[in-house]
């Protein structure tokens, strides 16, 4: 049986074969894996894996075998970074707004993650790399939006972030800072007095929390989120569609409801991306679309999330809706399906 749980971060295959979250005969298959993609699980992600070695939290953290094979069709980057680049570090997809590799750090390494490539690779972005960045941005006045990615921006210190959020919040034409965690998540103990405090300091910041099912809601997560929200940073949340993980109607609807009731708004629900190693997480379009229609007709729309995928290459991400309209043939008229997919007509306003 497995220990309940390390008390520090598990970071490499001794470390899960002790914890009894991987057996020793898969050792040697793990070994590979570990060559290619960093391994590491803090204490309370390995906790609740422990529960369950073949449950949704220890499917997405702890490394298997099927990451050796290597789907037909996988990127080495999935979403197009490299093709959007104007500095190292940024990612300039869509004109208003910019992406920000400030670091390549994270807390917990996500079995599925699209930068599995990258990530572990150093730590933060180097100050002439950082530099450059920020001078284009500051030249670039179409820009109003910095998104904070890595790695996990979280996983820099708190003087270190807050001296980069002054830097972004001096050029003038930046209206809207937004940070990609997993942080209070997995590592809750990082959401410190210190942290909140640089937070807050940010005129218009939303963090957008990465989580996927609602065992990695632990009360140490709970209370971070709690903390989050009482000092009034406005809390979205992230989360992507993996087989056996969260690949029903039940598991999200759960999910997305404990975000409500923590103040967390469902924001987008990712399809899985198509990088190396990870195609035994990835689901069709069709379930997904099937799911999402599910939600719609047992959920709020406060609950329910967009739910995009982004189209490789790096062309940005599009709604996978399903035919919710359908034209008739007739100008202005209609079909309406419902979340039971009954059709019922519809027409545009006369003249």
């Amino acid at each position: 049986m497995p220990r309940p749980g390390a008390r520090r971060a598990l970071t490499n295959v001794a470390d899960l074969i002790a914890s009894g979250l991987a057996a020793s005969a898969d050792a040697p298959a793990l070994q590979r894996v570990a060559t290619d993609f960093q391994i590491r699980i803090p204490p309370q992600m390995a906790a609740a894996a422990a529960g369950a070695v073949d449950g949704p939290v220890a499917r997405q953290f702890v490394p298997t075998a099927a990451e050796l094979v290597v789907a037909a069709g996988s990127l080495h980057d999935p979403i197009g970074d490299a093709a959007h680049q104007p500095a190292p570090g940024l990612t300039h997809r869509y004109p208003d707004r910019v992406i920000l590799h400030v670091t390549r750090t994270c807390d917990v390494y996500c079995r599925f993650c699209f930068r599995r490539e990258v990530v572990g690779e150093s730590g933060p972005l180097p100050e002439p790399e950082l530099a450059a960045a920020l001078a284009y941005i500051r030249a670039t006045p179409a820009i109003r939006e910095v998104i904070l990615t890595g790695g996990d921006p979280l996983t820099l210190s708190p003087r270190r972030l807050a001296a980069l959020c002054a830097r972004i919040a001096g050029i003038g034409h930046i209206e809207v800072l937004r940070i990609h965690s997993r942080t209070p998540v997995v590592a809750p103990e990082r959401t410190s007095p210190a942290l909140i405090a640089v937070l807050k300091s940010v005129p218009v910041l939303y963090l957008v929390i990465h989580t996927n099912h609602a065992d990695e809601l632990t009360p140490a997560a709970v209370a971070a989120l709690a903390r989050l929200a009482d000092a009034g940073i406005p809390l979205l949340s992230q989360t992507v569609l993996l087989r056996r993980v969260n690949d029903s109607a039940e598991a999200l609807a759960a999910l997305f409801r404990a975000l409500l009731r923590h103040r967390v708004k469902p924001y987008y629900l990712h399809h899985c991306d198509l990088a190396r190693g990870t195609g035994h997480f990835r689901t069709t379009i069709a379930e997904g679309q099937r799911i999402m229609a599910e939600l719609r007709g047992r959920l709020s729309g406060l609950c329910l999330p967009g739910y995009v995928i982004d189209i490789p290459g790096g062309f940005g991400k599009v709604p996978v809706l399903p035919g919710y309209v359908e034209e008739t043939g007739i100008p202005g008229r209609y079909m309406l399906r419902d979340h039971q997919g009954r059709l019922h007509p519809y027409a545009d306003p006369e003249g």
